[in-house]
């Protein structure tokens, strides 16, 4: 048995994680990778795929392919085994069995296949001792750490003594030219002006030639000045009493970032934070346990009326605070869509959730990982495609006419009795424009990106009370295919699937911990093409 590479990918042969156990150029790695989908028949069974060089052992799970790379004259069913080994440790380093989640545990995933396989053959090993190997402290890590830190503690320290000396050595310059004094005679102006080598300047109305002299650098000596570069230029009169020292941007700066304001630029003040200021921390859920709820849609509508395609994508999500509270199962309830595909995770009972809707471990006495903030554990997934556009939760129709030197737009928003929709934002892209659009009248908001050439409409709250509404434009003449496509952004909280958790059941006995439940319904690329 000889096992050239074991590799996660795509459906469409994007490679995620690759390990090669032989010398093997990218290229050649690449190119083994990105041919597979094309070998792969639709509605085949085999486990397995020739060509005449190698041998693929692949095995799919969910949308991706766990995938062998074998020589011709290796044990098939040697690197079964291994492949089905390896379809165990997956999931247990990965929670998430897609291209994210895959990417963000793609260290430990390669230091499970290297315990696995060595030098191309399998060793002898159950899943339980490769996570055991994986988790073993190493102390050549722990040195090789401990003797990082202590150069990066001598580095600071040397810093800090070389800023020390820089600092003393300016103070001593600064202090040596307080006391030097030069008198200089301008040429062809037939008066003396004299001056300090500081920055303070003196004025006098006396002791100078000529009404208004006085000590202070003219501008035809400067080339002669024995200031040091750098240092900034005396001003040539004093500044009034009574006004002390001002700190801020010039006259310039301001103008500068006035007008970029005016083209509708963003501008964020430098603000540099004190001590104990810090950035707000993430939202961490308060309730013991925390079940999210959420549905992606990829929705393109066609312009001339129709749909063409239709995706849902949703994820049930579990975050626990504790590990006191990792031993429950979930019991949900759905809405009966009978266009929507479940699919549990690859550790979870598949029995148990298709006869009585709970969501449970295999392993009873395992408990559900704590999560970080921001995290979940995705228990289920759901997936919904149709061609009925009845379902759609907004329709956009757009009605553009050409009049003389003219552009007259017209759009209308109709939105499903199912859902309310909040932060409503439809994107329409204009040409580039001299001057905004002037929209003659509108339900709602309306705002002019003249950097990106973008009109946004936006609607706070789309309920009851208007389930359609319209906006009228005029912009100068342009060819209507330039007003495509639009873009839609929205949330609910009604869901496609309605499901809901009805109850927590601790395994251990006892009363069930609190839980909260959360429920967001989001459009990721919604568009009218």
């Amino acid at each position: 048995m000889v096992v050239l590479a074991a590799s996660i990918i795509s459906k469409s042969g994007k490679a995620l994680v690759s390990r090669q156990f032989v010398d093997m150029s990218r290229i050649r790695i690449e190119g083994y990778l990105a041919a597979f989908p094309k070998l792969v028949g639709i509605g085949k069974q085999h486990t397995y795929v020739e060509t005449e060089n190698v041998r693929y052992v692949y095995q799919p799970i969910e949308t991706l392919y766990l995938l062998l790379i074998t020589t011709k004259q290796s044990n098939i069913l040697e690197d079964l085994e291994t492949l089905r080994l390896l379809s165990k440790l997956v999931p247990e380093y990965s929670y998430s069995l897609d291209e994210e989640g895959i990417g963000r545990m793609a260290f430990e995933i390669l230091f499970a296949f290297d315990e696995v396989i060595s030098l191309g053959q399998k060793e002898n090993l159950t899943v339980a001792q490769v996570k055991q190997y994986c988790e073993m402290e190493s102390h050549e890590e722990r040195l090789h750490k401990l003797v990082l830190q202590s150069k990066i503690n001598e580095t600071k320290d040397v810093m800090k003594r070389k800023a020390n000396e820089i600092d003393k050595s300016r103070i001593e310059k600064n202090r040596g030219e307080k006391g030097g004094f030069m008198s200089l005679q301008s040429m062809g102006s037939g008066r003396i002006d004299t001056g300090f080598g500081s920055d303070s300047s003196i004025s006098s109305n006396t002791g100078g030639f000529g009404s208004g002299t006085g000590f202070g650098l003219n501008t035809e000596a400067d080339s002669f000045s024995t200031k040091p570069k750098g240092r900034p230029q005396a001003s040539a009169s004093a500044p009034p009493k009574g006004l002390g020292m001002q700190l801020g941007k010039n006259q310039k700066t301001n103008q500068f970032l006035e007008s970029l304001k005016a083209e509708g630029e963003v501008i964020v003040e430098d603000v540099r934070p004190s001590v104990g200021q810090s950035k707000p921390a993430a939202a961490i859920p308060s309730d013991p346990v925390t079940l999210t709820v959420e549905e992606k849609l990829n929705i393109t509508l066609k312009q001339d009326g129709g749909i063409g395609n239709f995706d849902l994508q949703g994820t049930l999500a579990l975050h626990i605070l504790s590990h006191s509270d990792g031993l429950i199962q979930v019991q949900i309830e759905t809405g009966g869509n009978p266009g929507i595909q479940y699919r549990t995770h690859p550790n979870m009972n598949k029995e148990l959730f298709s006869g009585e809707n709970i969501l449970g471990l295999k392993d009873p006495n395992r408990p559900f990982p704590i999560g970080a903030a921001g995290d979940g554990v995705s228990l289920l997934k759901w997936r919904m495609q149709s061609a009925d556009e009845s379902l759609v939760p907004l329709s956009i129709n757009c009605w553009p006419s050409v009049s003389g030197n003219e552009t007259y737009v017209n759009m209308e928003y109709e939105s499903s009795p199912m859902f309310d929709l909040q932060n409503v934002v439809i994107s329409i892209p204009l040409p580039a424009l001299r001057e905004a659009p002037k929209v003659q009248q509108i339900d709602g908001d309306w705002k002019y990106d003249p950097r990106k050439s973008v009109l946004e409409w936006s609607i706070v709250l789309i309920d009851n009370s208007n389930r359609s509404g319209s906006m009228e434009f005029v912009i100068p003449a342009v060819d209507t295919s330039d007003l495509f496509p639009i873009s839609v952004r929205f949330t609910s909280t009604s869901t496609f699937s309605d499901l809901k958790v009805v109850h927590i059941l601790p395994l251990k006995g006892g009363n069930p911990p609190k839980y909260a439940q959360r429920t967001l319904l989001s459009a990721e690329n919604y568009q009218v093409v």
